[in-house]
């Protein structure tokens, strides 16, 4: 599961990585978002089709795993410093840090990694996969998502990660 260049891949870090013990791992189809009693335009619509899957993996930080902590975090910012993930932009507070990547083109967008992190908490890698999406997609996804009836029990874990 590396790619052709031998280099590690975020796919192989989600693999590598679900089923640890400091890991929570989420996978969203596109149905967690409920249109059902929704009129969506025609770009929402677009933007809907455009869009496939989300995957989380979340590092959960407590006092015994703080090393673990850096270790992965550096794995995570090698990944996405691979030619492959184009950095759209970068927010950082020094205690917080986050950043959104795509592969891809700007027309023609098949993931969306969004990389945050919070030292009192621990880190979470998103990935939104989908075909052909493009910003406008992502911002017609970001409009459904406020206006939807998103099933929140489906986010419980990272509500549980949050909240500690």
């Amino acid at each position: 599961m590396m790619s052709c260049t031998g280099e590690p891949t975020l796919q192989k870090y989600f693999v590598d990585n679900s089923n640890k013990k400091d890991f929570i791992e989420l996978d969203l189809a596109s149905t967690f978002i409920n249109t059902d009693k929704m009129q969506l335009t025609a770009d929402q619509k677009t933007a809907l089709e455009s869009f496939s899957k989300m995957n989380i993996l979340a590092f959960k930080l407590d006092k015994n795993n703080k090393v673990n902590y850096d270790v992965e975090s550096q794995k995570v910012t090698a990944i996405l410093k691979n030619k492959k993930y184009q950095e759209l932009m970068k927010i950082g507070s020094g205690k917080d840090d986050a950043s959104v990547s795509f592969v891809g083109d700007e027309n023609h967008i098949n993931e969306f990694v969004l990389f945050a992190k919070k030292k009192e908490t621990g880190f979470a890698v998103v990935r939104i996969l989908g075909k052909d999406m493009n910003p406008n997609n992502i911002m017609n996804m970001i409009s459904l998502l406020k206006s939807s009836n998103i099933n929140l029990e489906q986010l419980k874990p990272l509500q549980d990660l949050i909240k500690q």
